[in-house]
This record gives C-alpha cells, structure tokens and sequence, in this order.
C-alpha cells in the first residue's frame, strides 16, 4: 500500500514536471507566448551566460584609486589619483606573441595579397624599430618576428593603428569559429576580397559565407531559416583595446588584497611590496618581471641571471598577478586605447574613465538601408552629423577628444580660437612639435619594458606616443566587453 502510494506520488510529480517543461515563456506584459510561430514568432533565446572568448580571463569589475601612488621623479603631475569605477571585461593572459601575429599576416595575405597588397604591407610590423645607430641589432631585424624560437614572444613594432586591426580581425576569426562550431557555418577557405566573414556584414545580410544549416525562422511569413542574429546570444562582443583605467585596474589586481570590500594592502606594482623579488621559498630573491635593472644592464651576469631575458622574454613568463595576467609589469609596455592628455582623470567620468570618443554611424544609403559593404567586406561608417545631435543632452558633438581639454570652452585665449573653426582640433592649446608632442593622434601606453627601469612597471605610470609610431618595446593585448552579470557566475 505504501509503495502504490508512493508511485502514485512519483507519477504525479512527472506529470507535473512534464508539463511545466512543455509549457512555453510567455511575455510578462502582455501574456503572449514567446517561440511561438501561431502568435507571429517573436523568439527569445535562452541564454546561459557569455562564454569566455579565446586567450581571455575574466576580470571583475570595481571601485578602485586610479592613478599615482608613488613619487613622481618626472615632476608631470599628469596622473592625480581618483576613485573611479570600471565594468567588468575580459583580458588578454598574455601579450599577443609573434605566432598570434603571423597568423593574422598569412590571413591577411591570402585573402587580400594578390588584388589589394597594400593591405598586408599595411599590417607589417616595422622590424626596423630594432635598429640602433651605435649597436649591432640586425639579427633582431631578420629574426624576431618570423623565426620558431621567437613564436612565443611578445610582437612589437606594432603601431596603434595596427593593433586596433588585429582586434576586428580577430573579432572576426572568433565568431566564424563559433558559427562554424554550432554547424551553422561550413569552413571556408577560399575567401577572398571583399568575401570574407566580417561580423557586422553577417549581421547586416551582406555576408552567407558556406551555409551548412541556418536556424530555423518561426515567423510564419518567412522560408522558414534565417541566419544568426545578435539576439541569439550565439557570437561574442567586439576584440579591442583595452582603456587606461581598464588596463590599470587590471594590472594592480586588487581583488587579492580585499577583505570585506577593505583593501588591505594598496599596491604599487601588480604584486605586494616595494621590491622586485619574490619572497617565495623555492624562488626566494628570483625577479617578478622583467626589467632593465641599471644602466647597460638589462639580465645580470652570465651564470646568475637575474630576470633570465636580456630582450622580451618569452609571453607567459614569471608570476601571474591575482587576475591571473602574466607580464602586466615590464616585458613590454602595452597600448591601450585613450588619447593622452595630462591631468585626464580630472575631469572625466568617474565610471569607466576614457578620453578618445568619436561617435560614429553606420553609412545608410538614399533609401536608409545600410550601404553596401567596402572592397574589404567591411561596413561603412561615418561621424554622426551636427544635424542629428540638435536635441541630444548626453553629448553635441561627433568627436569628443577635445572635451574640456584643446576645445573651445577650454581654451585660454579664446580670440585666437575665433579666428579659427571652433570645431578645430587642440592646435591652439596644444603647439604639436613646438612646445610638445601632444595632439590629437598621442596615444597612452602604459607598464614598464624590458628596456624601463623599475618606476615605469608601476601601473600608475602613464606614457604616449604617435598612433603611427612603433617601437622595440611596445606591444598589446586584447580586451572584450563583460556583459550582463558583472560577476560571471
């Protein structure tokens, strides 16, 4: 009797199981079931977190004191300490190495070098930065990019404008794989030109690539497949660099130093303490990144080296901080993506700081659909016109470099100005090549290089060079927007 009674129970339980399972989401406006093609098919996917994209780690957002925490030799006061804010994202682990690099080229080349070669010749990093007038460093010319023992090690040479190229390259390549994957997309190894997978075209119906098996349309006025769209939840967001408050939060990593949303120890390099060493038992007194410790010494002595890497050493090397980022102190110093201003922090939000804004549009043709793609299969875009932002309060303007700082408000002697557009750029507050290097194409890079002494490895310090320019120890690594759940549970 007891066992029929629990049957009765147990089938119960199933049916009411069974029939909770196939009951469909409804609307909780409008009582209207969702994937439903009988009510016109409006379809909601289920959606169960962002995975984490190729070589990223996952970096929680927070409050956190940006900016100088130590003495500044230089006397620039360009980096005044303020509590900001910054969204969770995802980082590169590493720098991206020669291997990544070249991957990149050979795509580049096979899909673009034989009709537009100017694009791969544009993508060369300039292995001549390892030239010196007064040292014999030809081998590093022929050798550092495309030789097997350099594959692992970090690419330099790469302007800013480089950079910024491989990450949509790379958005790209991620989400072809990911269509691929879910069998959507057959591989397809004979794009060429302006027939390439690029993630915006897709999106926008200009690119179907080697269809295998679309999803299924539930509008009942359609074939009955369509192709993936953004509300799928099936593609990644956007490759890019990282922002300067991005790069240093994630630098510092003071999720290992916080009790109780208290932190206990405010770092000065990605790790505790003053010192360049670690206090670990079986490494004790062995250096934590890799530096120029003094002047013509940059690795100690043969038998006893100190950093073990005289020039980059390999990506990977030496401690991860507590994000689990390697080489976030020296090795190389990293683009990230603000135009330099001094001071910047004063008067920037204090929720995701970022100087560098120009609002941009998709170009639309006379009839308001998208226009068509370019010769390289990329969408057009276009600042936003004066006319649109008539009515907007949030901003008034396309391109906000110059906000509150080489603007017109900003502007000390405002007759000189008037003589000029107001919409000009900070030629006036800023004498680019005669009283400074600063203008609207200077570039924050930020961590201390093989070739820096111990001061630049603080994250705190802040440098900039041309967008155009390159140098021997300089790279990047990639950054990608967390969305939704800050905390990636």
């Amino acid at each position: 009797m007891r066992y029929l009674s629990f049957l009765s129970a147990f089938i119960v339980l199933g049916a009411l199981v069974l029939i909770t399972s196939c009951s469909k989401e409804k609307s909780a406006t409008t009582g209207w079931e969702y994937n439903d093609p009988k009510n016109g098919g409006f379809e909601v996917a289920e959606y169960q977190g962002q995975m984490t994209g190729p070589g990223l780690v996952m970096i929680e957002g927070g409050s956190f004191t940006m900016g100088a925490n130590y003495d500044d030799p230089m006397y620039e006061h360009n980096s005044p300490p303020r509590k900001v804010t910054v969204r969770s994202f995802y980082m590169d682990e590493t720098e991206v190495a020669n291997v990544d690099y070249l991957e990149y080229l050979f795509w580049i080349n096979r899909v673009f070098g034989s009709d537009y070669p100017e694009v791969y010749r544009k993508a060369l990093p300039d292995t001549l930065v390892w030239r010196d007038r007064l040292a014999f460093n030809e081998p590093m010319v022929q050798l550092y990019l495309r030789h097997p023992a350099y594959h692992y090690y970090p690419v330099v040479g790469v302007k800013w404008v480089q950079a910024n190229d491989y990450c949509a390259w790379r958005t790209d390549r991620v989400n072809e794989m990911l269509l691929v994957e879910r069998g959507i997309l057959d591989p397809d190894p004979d794009q060429l030109n302006e027939n390439n997978f690029n993630t915006e075209a897709y999106l926008a119906g200009q690119y179907e690539g080697l269809v295998n098996k679309n999803l299924q349309d539930l509008n009942p006025n359609s074939t009955g497949e369509r192709s993936v769209r953004m509300e799928d939840g099936i593609m990644l967001p956007n490759y890019r660099l990282p922002t300067e408050a991005e790069w240093e939060y994630a630098a510092l990593a003071l999720v290992g130093n916080n009790v109780y949303e208290r932190v206990i120890d405010r770092r000065i390099y990605p790790w505790n303490g003053y010192v360049t060493r670690t206090n670990e038992k079986h490494y004790y007194g062995s250096f934590v990144a890799n530096f120029k410790r003094g002047k013509g010494d940059y690795a100690g002595i043969a038998g006893s080296l100190n950093d073990g890497a005289i020039i980059p050493a390999p990506v990977g090397s030496f401690w991860p901080n507590d994000f689990g980022l390697f080489n976030m102190a020296g090795n190389v110093s990293e683009w990230v993506s603000d135009v330099y201003r001094p001071l910047s922090y004063e008067d920037m939000s204090d929720l995701d700081p970022y100087r560098g804004n120009v609002f941009k549009r998709k170009v639309r043709d006379s009839e308001g659909l998208i226009a068509e793609k370019d010769e390289f299969g990329r969408l057009k875009y276009e600042p936003v016109p004066a006319e649109d932002l008539i009515d907007r309060k949030n901003y008034r303007k396309a391109d906000n470099i110059n906000y509150k700082d080489g603007d017109y408000e900003s502007t000390i002697n405002k007759d000189d100005w008037l003589k000029q557009e107001q919409d000009s750029h900070s030629s006036t507050m800023y004498d680019y090549t005669i009283t400074t290097m600063i203008n609207d194409k200077a570039r924050v890079y930020k961590g201390g290089s093989w070739k820096d002494y111990a001061y630049w490895m603080m994250p705190s310090t802040r440098r900039f060079l041309d967008e155009n320019g390159a140098t021997d120890y300089i790279g990047f690594r990639c950054a990608m927007d967390r969305i939704g759940d800050p905390a990636g549970y």
